[in-house]
């Protein structure tokens, strides 16, 4: 959070709630995104199987198996969920992702609404990097895109989604990414499965309140 009154932060911030606060409908859907990294880890020894009365042990010890990134989308309206893995985080990675954002996850969409944090590569210029211009428009065509301002990745939803996943399926050791995937698709299906939704609680006039020594110093109207 800014330390202080930060009317562009607050820009930002107020921009995300309105898209929060829109109804459903699945011709906009309301889609967040984000992304983080994953450390493989193999075991340097072989554990100790769960026995009655012990549990299963392991090795403080593991081996470094390298870095991939988790790609999460996730629509809290309408309960649709979508991970992926990747070997990289570039430009031509998120302009995959969100390729098959567009094509695959709402192709009937009118307008997808995305939600993400400002990272250098989620820009539709990432788009003009991996297909030729007349895609890459399309592809933009459908996006509304909002941006979570600095410091406030909290506001994407799609973080909530990443810390749902890294507790119920990444709190343990996994040693390649098609182990990855494997167990992150089954969390997928079930996640869809459920259609799990988030019930986004913090509003615009909750943030003037709790949050208002990041509002320029004059009345503010709740």
């Amino acid at each position: 959070m800014p330390a202080k009154e930060d009317p562009e932060f607050i820009a930002c911030m107020e921009d995300i709630l309105d898209v929060y606060e829109l109804p459903y409908d699945p011709k906009r859907p309301v889609v967040c995104m984000d992304e983080k990294p994953y450390q493989l880890l193999g075991e340097a020894r072989a554990p100790l199987p769960m026995v009655p009365g012990s549990d299963r042990k392991t090795d403080s010890e593991y081996i470094r198996n390298g870095t991939v990134s988790i790609f999460a989308f996730v629509e809290p309206l309408g309960g649709t969920h979508h991970v992926s893995v990747r070997e990289h985080r570039t430009a031509v990675d998120w302009a995959e992702e969100i390729k098959y954002l567009v094509d695959v996850m709402y192709p009937d969409a009118e307008k997808i609404i995305l939600v993400m944090d400002n990272l250098n590569t989620h820009k539709p210029a990432s788009l003009y990097k991996k297909y030729p211009p007349e895609e890459a428009r399309r592809i933009i065509k459908k996006l509304e895109i909002h941006y979570t301002p600095k410091h406030g990745s909290w506001l994407d939803i799609a973080e909530i989604e990443l810390n749902v996943m890294t507790r119920q399926c990444l709190s343990r050791r996994i040693a390649d990414i098609e182990l990855l995937r494997s167990e992150l698709s089954v969390w997928e299906a079930e996640r869809n499965t459920t259609a799990a939704k988030v019930d986004w609680h913090f509003r615009t006039g909750d943030a003037r309140i709790k949050l208002k020594s990041l509002y320029p110093n004059f009345t503010i109207a709740s």
